[in-house]
Formats: C-alpha cells, sequence, structure tokens
C-alpha cells in the first residue's frame, strides 16, 4: 500500500530515488533538448538528432527494465495502480484534500507509463523515417516511401504531443513546488525527500548499481545492432 498522509512540514529526510533512475531522468531531459535543437533549431543537424535518438530509445528500453529490477521505489509495482485508484486520488486532488506519497502519486505513475510508451513509439517510428536530402532510417528500407514519409510526418506530430506531456510534468512539479513545498527537482538530485511529520515512512532499497550497468550496456547493444 502507498504511504498516505496529511501534508505538514517536512522533519524526516528518506531516500527515494537510486541512481539509476536519476541519471536515466537527467540523461532524457538532456537528450530531449539535444533532439528539439537539432530538429527545430539546427539546419544540419539530423546526424546528431538520429544519435540522440538512439540514445534515448536505450535508455527507455533500460528504464523499462528498472521498472522491474530497481529500488523499490523505481519499480512499476510502487507506482502504477489501478484506474478506480487514479480516479478517486483524481477526485480528492480536485477537493483540495490528496494524500501523501513519497513517490510517485496515481496521477504521477500513469504520466511515468505515458511518457515512457510515447518516447519509446518515438524513437522507433524515427527509425523508418527520412528528410528526403540527407538522412534515412536504418530500418526505413524495410517500408515503401510512401509509408516512410507518413511515419515522418507521424514523427514530426507525436514530437509535438510530446512537448505537451513535457508541459505538463514540468505544470506538476511546479504545483508541488508552489502549493505543497516539495522541491522534486532536487529531489531528483539528491535522491532524497523529506517527509511529513509522524510519517512512517522507510528508506528505498534495492537498486544494483551494477546490475543496472549490465541492463544499460545490453540496452544499448541490442539498439546498436538494431542500427547498425
Amino acid at each position: 500500500m502507498p504511504e498516505i498522509a496529511a501534508t505538514s512540514t517536512p522533519v524526516r529526510r528518506v531516500r527515494v530515488w537510486d541512481v539509476p533512475v536519476r541519471l536515466f531522468h537527467w540523461s532524457l531531459v538532456g537528450l530531449m533538448v539535444t533532439l528539439f535543437v537539432t530538429a527545430e533549431v539546427m539546419d544540419d543537424g539530423i546526424g546528431l538528432h538520429a544519435l540522440a535518438g538512439y540514445a534515448v530509445l536505450a535508455l527507455v528500453l533500460f528504464r523499462t527494465l528498472w521498472g522491474f529490477f530497481g529500488n523499490t521505489r523505481a519499480r512499476f509495482a510502487d507506482f502504477v495502480r489501478n484506474p478506480l485508484n487514479v480516479l478517486r486520488y483524481t477526485a480528492d486532488l480536485v477537493r483540495g484534500r490528496d494524500g501523501y506519497y513519497v513517490g510517485h502519486n496515481p496521477l504521477g505513475g500513469w504520466m511515468v507509463v505515458a511518457l515512457l510508451i510515447v518516447v519509446s513509439g518515438q524513437a522507433a517510428i524515427g527509425l523508418f523515417a527520412n528528410d528526403d536530402i540527407l538522412f534515412e532510417g536504418p530500418l526505413a528500407e524495410l517500408v515503401s516511401k510512401d509509408t516512410s514519409n507518413w511515419l515522418t510526418a507521424l514523427h514530426e506530430d507525436v514530437f509535438h504531443a510530446l512537448l505537451v506531456m513535457v508541459g505538463l510534468h514540468v505544470a506538476a512539479i511546479l504545483f508541488h513546488k508552489l502549493f505543497r513545498g516539495e522541491n522534486l527537482v532536487i529531489a531528483m538530485f539528491t535522491g532524497s525527500k523529506d517527509t511529513p511529520a509522524g510519517e512512517q515512512v522507510e528508506n528505498a532499497v534495492g537498486g544494483n548499481p551494477a546490475l543496472a550497468a549490465i541492463l544499460l550496456a545490453l540496452c544499448a547493444g541490442a539498439v546498436y545492432l538494431l542500427v547498425a
């Protein structure tokens, strides 16, 4: 069961996010910025754009695996809750009486899942895309030119939808900062959060860094074999 309590003055610090999750998060942020700049700002950034896309695909594959092997807060079992719980949490949020979650709340948990699905789908679509000038995705030859063109247009549309999702993510962070006094950005740097007085919240456990390195290497290798 998730730890829920009324929000109060934070007095106790607990470990929440392990190092692999934090490195994944900030690496993905950097890559998303790179993808935006190379697609929307640079005129000749397609090569770097493709490399960043391959890296994103490897990272998302890793994070999916880490959702089963990471520490207790990184696992899907900790933050992916059934739709009824999400609806109940949303109703409580609207009424201003939702509880405290040391990890992802029910809405935040499904946002993580949605982002992983959309980002991985976006990266996969890019493998079939082309720019009609200098670049053709490593799997574009597996489909017709018309299909590749359609996937290229879809790739652009999904990217814009992804920007909206990122905006919602940032808005949620600001909400927690302004109305809850929770600095989620700092927590994602340090891995720790302050918990309300009286909360019996345990430190997250598990998440072997050596296993994370092995899984990441396997994911990177798989993507390399796919695109080479």
